[in-house]
């Protein structure tokens, strides 16, 4: 399982990647820099962060982004298309409204953001990647079902050992976080978390 700290490119994460930690990124609209090969990477789509801080989800940001990994020689793994957080039926609009459009003029695998309310039999038949999105308390909940359902599953917002721990439990091929660069003591539990996973611990 990859564990991507959202929008992060520190030093230590190059470090760990080198470690031989399943280490990667996940870019959200705005950050371009260039892909390595050490680091697998993913594209979201930007929408949750806006919500949570009451701003505007700029579509020029994430068609930039887009172009930018485009032109790339080693492609992102997915990208994010974009959903509406917490909203079943406007997600379901959403992707009907995005994805014909962004699967004609890129050439990546498209990823799902599944919501509240959702079952696996939502999840469009044409996307590559679900990715388990929604309110905290629905996604732990409901992980398990669409993780049994689908062979490429991602989840975000996990910013725990916990979370770590249950997500690889489920066989999900990836999960995101923006909480571990939040102070010393939440980088020094990922690095232990990776530590352990690698057998240099107990």
């Amino acid at each position: 399982m990859i564990v991507m700290p959202s929008s992060n490119g520190q030093s230590v994460v190059h470090f760990w990647a080198g470690r031989g930690y399943p280490v990667g990124w996940l870019f959200t609209p705005g950050r371009t820099p260039n892909p390595k090969p050490w680091l697998p990477y993913a594209i979201d789509n930007g929408k949750f962060g806006v919500y949570i801080h009451g701003k505007p989800w700029e579509e020029e940001k994430f068609f930039i982004t887009l172009r930018h990994f485009q032109g790339q020689e080693i492609p992102p793994r997915w990208a994010a298309v974009p959903d509406v957080v917490a909203n079943k039926e406007e997600t379901l609009k959403a992707w009907e409204n995005w994805f014909p459009r962004l699967s004609e003029e890129f050439s990546f695998n498209w990823a799902f953001v599944a919501q509240d309310g959702m079952t696996p039999c939502d999840v469009p038949t044409d996307a590559d990647v679900v990715f388990i999105g929604g309110s905290k308390a629905w996604k732990w909940k409901n992980a398990k079902l669409f993780s049994e359902s689908f062979p490429r599953v991602h989840i975000g917002g996990v910013n725990s050992t916990h979370y770590l721990n249950y997500s690889k439990s489920l066989g999900v091929e990836s999960v995101d976080g923006s909480g571990w660069f939040r102070g010393p003591r939440m980088t020094e539990r990922l690095e232990n978390w990776f530590r352990g996973e690698a057998g240099e611990i107990s």
